[in-house]
């Protein structure tokens, strides 16, 4: 499974409209409006790595509202379920 964030800014005024229109992509699982530097994250995910450079760079750069996008690739996932079952079946 490919993983990917994407730190995105829109055009001011636009968030919501352009969170929704986020996730009517195919791969978008989530999208967060967030503070700081970037005005929303988008949690993308995909089987292919070829799927993944094919919403970022055709179909989320479409979306006139988006002013800049930095991509992060996500290598391993942890999490508080991980974590809890590596303890209940007694991994140290």
């Amino acid at each position: 499974m490919v993983t990917a964030l994407v730190l995105i800014n829109v055009q001011r005024g636009t968030v919501n409209e352009t969170a929704e229109r986020l996730l009517e992509l195919d791969g978008v699982s989530e999208v967060y409006s967030v503070t700081g530097q970037y005005d929303l994250v988008a949690m993308l995910r995909f089987q292919h790595y070829e799927d993944l450079a094919s919403v970022v760079t055709d179909h989320m750069l479409k979306l006139s509202s988006i002013t800049q996008t930095h991509t992060l690739m996500g290598f391993k996932c942890f999490s508080r379920a991980d974590l809890q079952q590596a303890w209940d079946l007694g991994v140290e």
